[in-house]
């Protein structure tokens, strides 16, 4: 079967996409990403019908083009996930972030934790932070106990804590795997024994996060373009979400970022990200190859 013929795109038309797409969502596409995005551009133009870039640069700016904006932005994004992705950075939250929030907590008899997965694809980040979050909870209570008993059956979440996982993405697709919550074999190499037992159920060949983890999860559509996002955080995750920003915009979203956090709360980037450059409104901490970001209160 022969391959379709490649409709022709100017630069100047090209060019005119880009700045379209930076206006709806940040993405910046420079000269080296200029072919992925042409590629990309091409299969919209034949699943759309139409032959040639006006046509279709005419639907995107229409009213009923949105949903059609929604299509080609999902496939400029690269879901690749996995469940306990960068380890060292892991170990870094579950050791010494929330070890720091739950005994600051504590002492304020705040009993809330409020953690953002920003960027959170087919669900495998924000499902590994609330594993995570469990784990450190129940090791938490047996090292400082509160004054009453436990209820039976024993809850993931010990009382008097509360638990709220925001999960966002731009990509409706993604979004709607994450709230089914079921992997197939291949997805869960890096899951060990442990967690599979406590965590999932085993369904034929695929794993289903159980109901009462998957309960502390809460998944919404979030365009980090925009100002309307989560605020009072104690925890923000916006792991490789930077790379397809161009340096103002992410000087931007790393500003939003911050008005979104508790005071002294905590931001985790990419592990080839930095803030260096861009912020001066984080403390960086370092330990065994993990990195996070601290929230430092403006001086008065």
């Amino acid at each position: 079967m022969a391959s379709p013929v490649p409709i022709n795109i100017t630069e100047a038309e090209l060019k005119l996409l880009q700045t379209l797409i930076y206006q709806e969502c940040g993405m910046y596409f420079d000269e080296r990403r200029a072919h992925f995005l042409h590629d990309r551009l091409q299969r919209r133009l034949r699943a759309c019908g139409i032959d040639n870039f006006y046509g279709y640069y005419r639907l995107l700016t229409s009213f009923e083009g949105k949903r059609e904006l929604v299509n080609l932005v999902e496939n400029l994004t690269v879901n690749e996930t996995s469940f306990f992705r960068n380890k060292p950075q892991l170990e870094v939250f579950q050791k010494v972030v929330l070890e720091e929030l739950l005994h600051r907590k504590q002492e304020r008899r705040d009993w809330t934790l409020r953690i953002w997965s920003a960027g959170c694809s087919t669900g495998q980040e924000p499902y590994t932070l609330a594993m995570m979050v469990a784990d450190a909870l129940a090791y938490y209570y047996l090292r400082n106990p509160l004054p009453f008993d436990m209820p039976s059956p024993k809850p993931l979440i010990p009382p008097p804590w509360r638990v709220e996982i925001l999960a966002s993405d731009i990509n409706y697709s993604v979004l709607r795997a994450a709230q089914e919550a079921v992997y197939p074999e291949h997805q869960m190499e890096s899951v060990d024994y442990v967690y599979r037992l406590r965590y999932f159920d085993k369904v034929g060949e695929r794993y289903a996060i159980k109901t009462a983890l998957k309960e502390l999860v809460h998944f919404d559509f979030h365009n980090l373009k925009t100002e309307f996002l989560p605020a009072r955080n104690d925890v923000i995750f916006c792991r490789n979400v930077m790379i397809y920003f161009d340096e103002a915009e992410q000087k931007r979203l790393i500003e939003k970022l911050y008005r979104c956090l508790n005071p002294d709360s905590y931001l985790f980037v990419g592990h080839a990200e930095s803030l260096f450059g861009l912020s001066d409104k984080f403390r960086m901490l370092h330990q065994n190859n993990g990195t996070a970001y601290q929230k430092l209160e403006a001086q008065s």
